[in-house]
């Protein structure tokens, strides 16, 4: 089984910072692309972010040059740094990893618990 456990989220102030994580653990042989999810209230879940094993990087237009992802493959670790934050950022972001198991080496998809992140003006 593959685990993600996310980290980081909380209250913050308009213009502030904060940087979440979130390690991918268990009988993972290899773990693909990673990437950071959000859903605020009333609305779909939407991709924010995403990298690939490479490095290769992927924003949503509404956090470029505000958000930034990044990934430690030593530690199947991805991070999500996000500045100047805005009230509409408000939502619980998921993270979500695509990972070749050990037992079975196929890939599937995995998803964290979320964690909220609030942002006040």
């Amino acid at each position: 089984q593959v685990q993600l456990v996310e980290s980081g989220g909380g209250l913050v102030q308009a213009g502030g910072s904060l940087r979440l994580s979130c390690a991918a653990s268990g009988s993972i042989f290899s773990t693909n692309a990673m990437g950071w999810y959000r859903q605020a209230p009333g609305k779909q879940r939407e991709l924010v972010a995403r990298i690939t094993g490479a490095g290769n990087t992927y924003l949503a237009d509404s956090v470029k040059g505000r958000f930034t992802i990044s990934r430690d493959n030593a530690k199947n670790t991805v991070y999500l740094q996000m500045n100047s934050l805005q009230p509409e950022d408000t939502a619980v972001y998921y993270c979500h990893a695509v990972v070749i198991e050990i037992a079975t080496m196929r890939s599937g998809d995995y998803w964290g618990q979320g964690t909220q992140v609030t942002v006040s003006s």
